[in-house]
């Protein structure tokens, strides 16, 4: 709150100077539309090149990269804009700068008009294409990754892209129908995502393992329709963006060049935000993404209906959506917002996901899944504790408690209201561990996999339950005033052996936390060779806050931005490289490219003076090396791990693939090597897990049995 009063204290009086010499300031009925958006754009560069973290004015060089990233905003996987196209517009790539700083946005205007120009061309190349057909014989590929290759020279090698890529389309719905209605294929339940529409009611038929019926429509609907059902809908869905909506893409643009947090969201996008992210989150219980022109899962809400179902996985892709007793509608191309209206809905109701499993491969076939719709229990989104028994060399037996912390949530409105009785994932975790110390729990684990974060005060005074007092995290600002966040209280809740567990998703605050507890040498940590690397504090930024000083009140939106960074009391930043774990453990998403390394125009990594802190085992290295070996002698016995060893060696070598052959029958010849390897890998290991009983979550699992060691080791005289 405070840094927002800095904000506007900062440049106000540039804007109501500028404003006021304009005519704008004064009268709330005097503006027209292209006013509202010229005030909107002139406060949104004026906030970012003053407040974002970089201190970057807006200047030719913000200006270029602007000119570039627009381009990407609007056709990111390169299927509309030609080199020849953007070399029309080079005229502006030096001058963005002086015209979003008069409020003038008519470069961004053109340039859309052009795409909805290339889009309408597509869609009549489309119809012309489909007619008359493709020869499926022929010995071509099609790259599947456009958005990190060179954009087309000009029209014709664009066309011969399209061309490409409806024959890609096509042969991927004739192989899907083909291998949907083969009953050995039909009988294989799975999980999904990639392209094009159908949807099959699976429910209870799938968790059985009964063959699912194919909805009418696959059987029905030839590719050709399809395809142009598909192309008709997002053409017509962008011809329907106002300039608004238009700027929206634009100024995010802007945002993105000065970091990859950063954004504009329009009045209408932060009331999709506020409104239908929430109650898509609230009907199946799922954060979704666009990439590539997919929409992707990117987890699921702990306790939702999709979680319960168990059939959805992260990095699933949705090809499409329909509703109880109506047939599907594509989204593959469709913008994230209609997405989300598509899957949200009343209590009660049932929503079919058409989608591409994430670990089946390129070639995977679509899987239906049935949702029932339901509000997420939030309950069940708090921190979960169970604990396990576990023999000891001698005999005896060791109680570990396990805490699953899927977020760092807080309910500020009752904190703030002084509510004794507010949400906090903290206090609750308070609560666990004084159940861990009545019941004589000997050891604790945290599990911070894929904990995107959230509140920074409740990860301080996470770690204030495992340390007696002293600093957190420290936190540095554009201008190098750095604060030191404290735990302010000299109590331990918990003062046995902890292990936290993390992997590439684990983000921001989970990353302070984690780092806290590798500094003060209180804990080890388990998991993939580093965490997410999101080290930036982010501020949101609502416009309408300097419109009231000019007598100003009209829907602007609001701009989040990265204001400030973390650095851990060592003194390391934990953006880009994250936090390093003491014991590295094998899993897909060290595989996955995921952590603000990949983010384009990312901060950098960087490092400060630390802190002083306390250490509170000093010879954890040696116990960490010890834990490591045998760790390391039991797992090259486990053949649980070398069925993950062979899907992490599939996963790598189908990520790697840079195109697919547009040949039917050696396309064909792919997805059934492909199945067969993921075939065997799922009959091995259902057949090791039934054998050994395990939950099948080989990470938690070995990290029980390390922590068994570390409480035998801790003991006295060992």
């Amino acid at each position: 709150m405070s840094l927002l009063r800095n904000s506007i204290s900062s440049f106000l009086i540039l804007y109501v100077a500028i404003l006021t010499t304009t005519g704008i300031a004064g009268d709330k009925s005097a503006l027209t539309k292209k006013q509202r958006l010229a005030v909107i754009t002139r406060c949104t560069t004026a906030i970012l090149s003053k407040n974002h973290y970089r201190q970057q004015k807006l200047d030719n060089n913000i200006s270029s990269k602007l000119f570039e990233q627009y381009f990407k905003v609007l056709d990111p996987v390169k299927i509309y804009f030609t080199q020849q196209d953007v070399m029309e517009f080079e005229q502006y790539r030096y001058y963005l700068d002086d015209m979003a700083q008069i409020g003038n946005s008519d470069f961004a205007l053109k340039v859309y008009n052009l795409l909805m120009k290339r889009m309408e061309m597509y869609e009549n190349f489309s119809k012309e294409q489909l007619k008359k057909g493709f020869d499926f014989t022929r010995k071509e590929s099609f790259a599947i990754k456009r958005n990190k290759m060179p954009r087309a020279a000009n029209m014709d090698e664009m066309k011969e892209v399209w061309r490409k890529k409806l024959k890609n389309d096509v042969l991927y719905l004739r192989l899907m129908a083909k291998n949907i209605n083969d009953k050995k294929t039909a009988k294989q339940p799975t999980t999904a995502t990639n392209t094009v529409s159908t949807a099959s009611k699976v429910d209870t038929a799938q968790q059985t393992g009964k063959t699912a019926k194919v909805h009418v429509s696959w059987k029905h609907k030839t590719p050709k329709e399809k395809i142009m059902t598909r192309l008709h809908d997002n053409l017509n869905s962008m011809k329907q963006k106002d300039d608004i909506d238009i700027l929206g893409f634009y100024l995010t643009a802007l945002a993105l060049v000065y970091g990859p947090h950063s954004s504009y969201m329009p009045p209408k996008s932060e009331e999709d935000f506020n409104i239908d992210m929430k109650l898509s989150l609230v009907g199946i219980g799922a954060v979704l993404t666009t990439d590539a022109g997919y929409t992707k899962i990117v987890k699921l809400i702990p306790g939702g209906p999709a979680e319960k179902a168990g059939q959805l996985k992260a990095n699933d892709r949705i090809i499409a959506v329909a509703q109880e007793n109506e047939q599907p509608v594509d989204v593959v191309d469709m913008s994230i917002s209609r997405v989300v209206k598509q899957i949200r809905g009343e209590k009660g109701t049932k929503v079919t996901l058409t989608i591409l499993p994430a670990a089946k491969g390129v070639n995977a076939i679509p899987v239906n899944i049935t949702i029932t719709r339901d509000k997420v229990v939030l309950k069940e989104s708090e921190a979960q504790s169970k604990i396990k028994t576990m023999p000891m060399p001698d005999g005896s037996k060791a109680k570990i408690g396990i805490i699953n912390l899927s977020k760092f949530y807080i309910d500020f409105e009752a904190y703030y209201k002084g509510d004794p009785n507010y949400m906090s994932a903290s206090r609750d975790i308070r609560k666990i561990l004084e159940k861990f110390n009545s019941e004589g729990v000997d050891g604790a684990i945290i599990d911070l996999r894929n904990n995107g974060g959230g509140s920074l005060m409740e990860a301080i005074n996470l770690t204030g339950l495992f340390i007696k007092d002293g600093p957190v995290v420290q936190v540095r600002r554009s201008n190098g005033n750095i604060s030191i966040k404290e735990d302010p209280d000299a109590e331990i809740v918990f003062s046995k052996p902890l292990i936290v567990l993390t992997n590439k998703l684990t983000s921001s605050a989970s990353e302070i936390f984690a780092g806290a507890i590798k500094d003060y040498q209180r804990g080890i940590l388990i998991g993939d060779s580093r965490t997410y690397g999101k080290g930036t504090v982010l501020d949101v930024f609502p416009i309408k806050r300097l419109l009231e000083y000019i007598n100003q009140d009209f829907p602007a939106g609001v701009i989040k931005y990265e204001s400030a960074m973390f650095y851990r009391i060592n003194g390391d930043s934990t953006q880009q490289r994250g936090v390093k774990p003491d014991i590295v453990f094998p899993s897909i998403t060290e595989e996955m490219e995921f952590g603000e390394q990949y983010n384009t125009n990312s901060l950098p990594w960087g490092k400060i003076a630390a802190d002083k802190h306390d250490i509170y085992e000093k010879d954890i290295a040696k116990m960490i090396k010890k834990l490591d070996l045998i760790h390391k002698k039991r797992l090259e016995k486990s053949a649980r791990l070398k069925i993950l060893d062979e899907t992490i060696k599939n996963y790598r070598k189908y990520r790697q693939r840079k195109t697919v052959s547009l040949n039917e029958k050696d396309r064909l010849s792919e997805y059934l090597k492909e199945k067969k390897i993921y075939d065997e890998q799922e009959k091995m290991l259902r057949q090791s897990e039934n054998a050994d009983k395990k939950s099948g979550d080989l990470c938690l699992d070995e990290s029980t049995k390390i922590m068994r060691d570390y409480i035998w080791f801790s003991g006295p005289g060992r």
